[in-house]
């Protein structure tokens, strides 16, 4: 119809797009191309074609500022540049039309997939079932960061027999147990390094007998603590919240997130990763026999198999093949070794497709804290793990001995080992050798806490309470030792350093101070550990605090300057250390693969 539609529906000029090959054609308004020219819309639609502009343009193409022989003032300059190059616009318009479908088939590509990642992301969100962080109150506070700024990551894992829902019950077997609150079948603590660059994964066997700290569930119903249970009745008494506060109580290592799965996840996140690697010296059948009844049914042969599927939960119940707790502990740090190198393997953190799949089977295995209860928090964390190399994740059981009351059925911690394990990763000691192939045992990296830019105060002018907590690794507190220390102190000129009378059990010796308090808190915190020859690390920031407070930890018993244990990468008690390459079989469950 001739109608002029410049100017309307249409944008302004990219500059340099010429130059780049996808000039203003893509936006419609470049060369004209007459009504049924590629472009669709004429270069001025409405005008004779003979604009001042266009001339102008026409003949600064042809280099030419003015008009020169053979060209007028008016359109016969373009049409004589048109007829000699219409074979070579012929195929830049057809170029340009192909560039102009490209970005608009990018356009709506973009705006699609954005559209479904939004959708995608909100489903993967929907999946997500989260909890508190901790069921009570553990005293545990953060490690101190070293000069990078980074601490230690902590996440307990949590493997729980719930009977809840079919899939369970027909996995774990015992309809009779379909309204028992869970046991925490599996309990291991990852521990990465504050430099990502080395991992632990330490077990108790879930028999222990530990101190189950006073919980409330996530309904608010409380659970008094005792000293007689195993560890994996603290999820009765309180959720993986209690397994929480029960491991940061025992250790005093302070654990950021709690991460869960029953008999049906560990199945699907098998199945979704095509197996795990475990391997045993001889055929294995944990089978049901006359003496003892039970087993988990593991049926595998001599070697290394890729287990999935029920086979995998089968091989992470084994115990009784195996011959004890303590191995079984072992058998699952194989497991998990096992599908650690399987994710790197099939670069799972990199291959959108094998982590959309992943993304969708672990959000719908796993119940988590509340702190890792979005997709993007789950991924973040599994981006500060992807780089730790399987040859530096050390798996470790935490040394146990028979409980006396029921020897044959519990066992407890051995404490000289358990306390050098907890006090390694409290201060971020590798428990393997730093990577040192030769053997030498090498130091472990010292860490250093930003210092203040605000001076102490003078000593005698700010009070410190002593407290004194030496009773925190079950043994009883040294008589006397606040006030002891109090005059330490006094004699050192924080002559308002006084003894507290209640108690307050801790692992590790720490001063800590009002958070409020900012940087002149730290600073006087500093000036008592200076005095008293701590470290550094041992100031702690706490919300609840009322003043500069120093709590004499189980790791100074006597004397008033502090030596602070010798800790030397890779130096685990005897035993800890359980990674093996095959699993022995008790005589008993082997199989020759026949039979």
């Amino acid at each position: 119809m001739g109608q002029n539609v410049r100017g309307e529906g249409t944008r302004g000029r990219v500059p340099g797009a010429r130059e780049r090959g996808w000039d203003d054609d893509l936006h419609g308004a470049g060369e004209a191309t007459g009504a049924g020219g590629e472009a669709g819309i004429p270069e001025d639609a409405g005008s004779s074609g003979t604009s001042a502009a266009a001339s102008t343009r026409a003949e600064r193409r042809r280099g030419v500022s003015g008009g020169g022989s053979g060209t007028g003032a008016g359109g016969d300059a373009r049409t004589s540049h048109r007829r000699g190059g219409s074979r070579r616009r012929g195929k830049k318009a057809g170029k340009r039309k192909t560039l102009r479908w490209v970005a608009i088939t990018l356009a709506v590509l973009i705006l699609g997939t954005a559209g479904a990642g939004y959708l995608y992301y909100e489903h993967l969100n929907g999946n997500i079932r989260s909890g508190d962080r901790a069921g009570g109150v553990s005293g545990a506070k953060k490690a101190a960061p070293n000069a990078l700024g980074d601490t230690p990551l902590n996440i307990l894992l949590i493997g729980s027999d719930s009977r809840e829902d079919e899939k369970n019950i027909a996995l774990g077997g015992g309809r009779n147990d379909k309204d028992r609150k869970p046991l925490a079948d599996v309990q291991m603590l990852l521990h990465v390094s504050a430099d990502r660059e080395n991992a632990s994964l330490i077990s108790i066997p879930r028999d222990t007998v530990v101190k189950i700290p006073e919980c409330k569930d996530e309904n608010g119903t409380p659970y008094a603590s005792t000293t007689n249970r195993p560890i994996n009745e603290s999820l009765q008494r309180g959720g993986p919240g209690c397994t929480l506060t029960t491991w940061e109580s025992l250790t005093g290592v302070y654990i950021d997130h709690w991460l869960m799965v029953d008999f049906a996840g560990v199945v699907a996140m098998a199945d979704e990763v095509g197996g795990v690697p475990v391997c045993v010296k001889t055929g294995v059948y944990d089978k049901s026999t006359r003496l003892v009844k039970g087993g988990s049914g593991l049926q595998l042969p001599e070697g290394t198999t890729e287990v999935q599927g029920k086979q995998a939960l089968q091989w992470l119940r084994t115990r009784h093949a195996f011959g004890s707790d303590q191995n079984r502990a072992k058998a699952q740090h194989m497991y998990m070794n096992g599908m650690m190198k399987k994710l790197q393997e099939q670069n799972a953190w990199s291959d959108t497709g094998r982590l959309m799949g992943l993304a969708e089977t672990a959000t719908k295995s796993l119940k988590v804290s509340q702190d890792l209860d979005t997709v993007k928090k789950l991924f973040d964390l599994s981006m500060q793990l992807k780089n730790v190399k399987v040859d530096r994740l050390t798996t470790a059981t935490v040394p146990t001995d028979p409980y006396p009351q029921r020897p044959k059925e519990w066992l407890q911690l051995r404490p000289s080992s358990a306390d050098k394990m907890w006090s390694m990763l409290r201060d971020d000691v590798a428990y393997d050798k730093n990577g040192d192939k030769s053997g030498a045992k090498a130091k472990p990296k010292a860490t250093a806490s930003p210092k203040p830019k605000t001076p102490a105060e003078a000593p005698g002018s700010f009070p410190v309470t002593v407290v004194n907590g030496t009773d925190g690794a079950d043994e009883p507190a040294v008589e006397g030792r606040a006030g002891h220390m109090a005059e330490a102190l006094q004699a050192k000129g924080f002559t308002q350093a006084d003894a507290s009378r209640e108690g307050g059990g801790r692992k590790d010796t720490v001063v800590t101070y009002p958070k409020a308090d900012g940087d002149q808190g730290k600073a006087n915190a500093l000036s008592v550990t200076k005095a008293l020859g701590l470290p550094d690390s041992a100031v702690r920031a706490d919300a609840e605090a009322k003043g500069i407070t120093l709590v004499v930890g189980a790791d100074w018993r006597e004397g008033t300057t502090y030596k602070k244990p010798t800790q030397v990468a890779g130096d685990l008690p005897d035993g800890a250390d359980d990674k093996a390459k095959c699993m022995d079989i008790y005589s008993v469950y082997r199989w020759d693969g026949k039979s």
